[in-house]
């Protein structure tokens, strides 16, 4: 029972799949490049793109981990071991790899990307 929906005047209509995998290599780029900084940046522009719970949620969660990484950044000596030093490993590679792979493995509704 779809029932088809009328935009209002200047509404963007949502996008079914990810973005050409040109642009989401541009994008897995920006947090290899920025040493995990900006590591929130690739799910927060597929979570505008497509605009589904789950992208939100995973710009939710890269966010966190950017955030939580930077804290880690600020509030650590400078020659750390042990479990800070893990701590602070586990978030610098999930906010550049973790947000790099999750960019290029996204997939469509029911279908590989």
């Amino acid at each position: 029972m779809n029932q088809p929906v009328v935009l209002e005047k200047g509404a963007v209509p949502r996008r079914e799949g990810p973005p050409p995998l040109a642009a989401r290599a541009a994008l897995a780029a920006v947090p290899v490049l920025s040493l995990g900084v900006l590591g929130f940046v690739p799910a927060l522009v597929l979570a505008l793109y497509r605009g589904t719970r789950a992208e939100w949620l995973a710009a939710l969660l890269f966010t966190a981990v950017s955030v939580g990484w930077c804290f880690q950044i600020a509030l650590t000596p400078v020659d750390t071991s042990g479990g800070a030093f893990l701590l602070d490993l586990l978030l610098l590679t999930l906010s550049t790899v973790g947000a790099a792979a999750h960019v290029l493995l996204a997939r469509g509704k029911g279908r590989a990307a």
